[in-house]
């Protein structure tokens, strides 16, 4: 099949959805697919990248709209320079958003009769205080776009339940389908986190607790912060890694005691030994779908302790690969010491690692293919 990706957030940027994009179109390539990924230009990618086509993107545009740092907002492409792209011979277009790249996408499927298969990664109302205008006008505006755009594509895909109930919120009634992001498990299975222990200092029997993933407002740090300071009253030894960037680290960086360790951010070739290197990830933010960071966690074989949510239900298994409990730093707290009792601990890690199997990219890849042939035979009907 010849596919075309339209995505608005791509590697380098370091979030979910371009890290699942980029790992989708690496497992559809090795099954023999030609896969396009379109996405914004990135000042820190080369001008000529295999199967990727940058579209101009504006960092003052994220800027203005109050998004991270590293999220380029791509800009519309002029017909000179969607005419050198190869859109006109595929076989189906696959799009991570309903905004730009969502109309790209329908825009450029009918210069080649290709299906629209749609995931809907994010909670966008989550997401509203980066905008300039009051939440109760942006939810007016998105629930309807969202809906709308859903009703004109072929096929919608959703990660994880969190996203299945959003879309029913907004008012769109069609099939959508749960299709849980991929991990590349080998990388995973194989890492050794002895080295990025010794880099922080951790020693190599102390228990020790991770964050991983941006530090923004929705991800509740305050919580976790204070969770794991409740936590280490009964295990002084403890200690916690916050691996990651973001608006909020000033904050987590003022909150945080000596027995935390804010890293910054680490090149993703690190994020299997530094996952391998913790003895739980523990994370108080109830706005994620399917967090990519809990999914290698579990590939890692490192247990969960998650504040209750649609994607923790999805992902943990209580009492198998983790624990799920409410979203306050006593609760989660009680959470985080039932993972690392040590007589439960090394039982948790193989059951973490046994769940993360469903997730495995070869998998996911091949999945993903049958529905693009799908979407493929019904829109040939």
């Amino acid at each position: 099949m010849r596919i075309g990706i339209v995505t608005a957030t791509y590697q380098p940027s370091r979030n979910g959805v371009a890290t699942s994009t980029a790992l989708f179109a690496q497992g559809l390539r090795e099954r023999g697919h030609s896969v396009s990924v379109f996405a914004p230009r990135h000042p820190l990618m080369p001008p000529h990248e295999p199967g990727v086509y940058r579209l101009n993107s504006s960092f003052a545009g994220a800027r203005a709209m109050g998004a991270p740092a590293d999220y380029p907002v791509m800009l519309a492409p002029g017909p000179l320079l969607t005419s050198r792209l190869p859109l006109r011979d595929l076989d189906v277009l696959h799009t991570m958003h309903p905004f730009l790249a969502g109309r790209l996408a329908l825009n450029w499927a009918r210069l080649s009769g290709a299906p629209v298969v749609f995931t809907a990664h994010t909670q966008y109302e989550e997401y509203l205080h980066y905008t300039p205008m009051p939440r109760r006008v942006g939810r007016a505006i998105l629930r309807p776009h969202v809906a709308a755009f859903a009703r004109r594509v072929d096929t919608v895909l959703a990660p994880g339940r969190a996203m299945q109930d959003m879309l029913r919120e907004y008012g769109f009634t069609g099939d959508v389908h749960l299709f849980p992001n991929p991990v590349d498990l080998t990388a995973f299975q194989q890492a050794d986190g002895t080295a990025f222990r010794a880099k922080y200092h951790i020693p190599p029997d102390a228990p020790l607790a991770m964050y991983l993933g941006r530090l923004a407002p929705e991800k509740n740090l305050a919580v976790m912060l204070h969770a794991f300071e409740q936590a280490r009253a009964s295990r002084p030894d403890l200690r916690l890694l916050v691996v990651g960037d973001g608006s909020s680290r000033a904050e987590a960086q003022a909150l945080a005691s000596d027995a935390v360790t804010l890293t910054g951010p680490v090149p993703y070739a690190q994020v299997p030994s530094a996952l391998a290197a913790a003895d739980a990830f523990i994370t108080a933010s109830t706005s994620e779908v399917l967090p990519m960071s809990m999914i290698e966690a579990l590939a890692a074989g490192t247990p969960l302790v998650a504040a209750r949510s649609p994607a923790a239900l999805d992902l943990i298994q209580e009492g198998v690969n983790g624990t799920v409990r409410d979203a306050t730093a006593d609760a989660l707290a009680a959470g985080l010491l039932e993972v690392l009792y040590p007589a439960h601990l090394p039982q948790l890690q193989a059951g973490a690692r046994h769940s993360a199997q469903q997730y495995d990219l070869r998998v996911r890849a091949q999945a993903l293919e049958g529905v693009y042939l799908r979407a493929i035979a019904r829109k040939r009907r």
